[in-house]
């Protein structure tokens, strides 16, 4: 509706004509694929291994055993998280990526018995 709605009071008083159509179509598409980003995001632990799929995109693998520590986040930064509450995964010397697990308590579990040293920081919250 964000996308559309702007063009509803043009759709009511004027004729489709074929710049408008494009202008449908095209927002339709980017329409699409900002969707197929938000419910295609997939996080997944294969042996030693953090998977991020986020629509078409596949992020590096991260190593499990370089991940130092897991914390709450506000950032708004872009990343393959699709809601607002977040946590950032610091791994390797200086990287770190903001994800959004359904289940965040049980994801950082299933983490930490890959990696038994990360330091939890969302434990108690």
């Amino acid at each position: 509706l964000i996308f559309f709605g702007p063009l509803i009071p043009i759709v009511l008083s004027e004729t489709l004509n074929v710049a408008l159509l494009g202008t449908v179509a095209f927002l339709f598409v980017v329409f699409a694929f900002i969707l197929h980003l938000f419910l295609k995001t997939e996080y997944t632990i294969e042996s030693n291994l953090l998977k991020i799929k986020c629509g078409l995109l596949n992020y590096k693998p991260i190593d499990i055993s370089t991940i130092k520590e897991i914390s709450k986040t506000k950032s708004l930064m872009a990343s393959p998280a699709p809601s607002f509450d977040r946590i950032e995964i610091k791994y390797g010397e200086f990287s770190s990526i903001i994800i959004s697990p359904k289940d965040k308590h049980e994801f950082v579990e299933d983490l930490i018995k890959i990696n038994p040293n990360i330091n939890n920081l969302i434990a108690n919250s």
